[in-house]
């Protein structure tokens, strides 16, 4: 019992320690380059669609929050007249 758990034990750690690790590309440079282009565009931009899409997002909801709190302010400062 305790040889095949011996066993075992050496395969597994066998198995973890050859493992071949992932190799991962440098993707710095590229968004360098990318984010140093004079084209114009401001730089909150730059990255594509995804960034678009999250300015405008970011945007619509500032918006939003700001009406919904001056709509409670004038809420506040003009209350009711009770019946």
């Amino acid at each position: 019992m305790f040889r095949r758990f011996l066993t075992l034990q050496q395969v597994s750690r066998r198995q973890f320690s050859s493992s071949v690790r992932r190799q991962l590309v440098n993707k710095v440079p590229d968004k360098q380059k990318l984010f140093q282009e004079a084209n114009g565009m401001p730089v909150h931009l730059k990255g594509g669609v995804g960034d678009a899409v999250l300015y405008r997002a970011t945007m619509g909801l500032t918006m939003l929050g700001t009406a919904c709190v001056i709509y409670e302010l004038v809420k506040a400062a003009l209350p009711q007249k009770k019946v």
